[in-house]
């Protein structure tokens, strides 16, 4: 992930979905670090192969499963990893798929509404604040909030109970993240 992945920030991101993946798994009673692989390695393609056009079967994140599967990595985490970009076509049907669309978008969410905060901490950030946000189209722009409520409701979970979650998630590794409102 770190040899492709030179952007602190995208590496952050990677590690926020990494936790919402590992705390969904535990409350699924799925396979943690199985769960926590997919989402730490969902992106890490993305800096080399942007994918501005969204071809479903070239750069990302069909280059990343590529590259994974040549490794050796399993299918199913392939699979929610392709299925987290809507374009690729690739359903998802298991519960790591669903979850890894559910808590990618909203993991970038809820890292932009910490950060304007005047604490920078995930910390004191609640569910209430993050839906506030989503309604400010200017605010985080690049973060779909379609795919958040979609996600949401693909997964099964009302949307502020989702977001609590992850926030609860990020919180358990806000200082790697960079959320806990200390310095760099």
């Amino acid at each position: 992930m770190e040899s492709w992945t030179p952007s602190d920030s995208l590496r952050k991101h990677m590690l926020s979905v990494e936790a919402a993946m590992r705390a969904y798994a535990g409350h699924f009673g799925a396979d943690i670090e199985r769960w926590g692989l997919a989402g730490l390695l969902h992106d890490f393609d993305y800096e080399r192969f942007p994918n501005a056009t969204r071809e479903s079967n070239a750069e990302h994140p069909a280059e990343g499963a590529r590259e994974l599967r040549r490794l050796g990595y399993p299918e199913d985490i392939l699979e929610a990893i392709l299925g987290h970009a809507d374009y690729t076509g690739v359903p998802r049907v298991t519960p790591m798929a669903k979850t890894l669309f559910a808590v990618d978008e909203l993991c970038g969410l809820i890292t932009a509404c910490a950060l304007v905060r005047p604490s920078r901490s995930v910390n004191d950030l609640e569910s209430s604040s993050v839906k506030k946000k989503m309604k400010d189209k200017a605010f985080a722009r690049g973060v779909s909030r379609e795919d958040v409520v979609q996600g949401a409701s693909e997964l099964g979970q009302e949307l502020d109970a989702h977001i609590a979650f992850v926030i609860t998630a990020m919180r358990a590794c806000a200082q790697a993240l960079g959320l806990d409102g200390g310095t760099k």
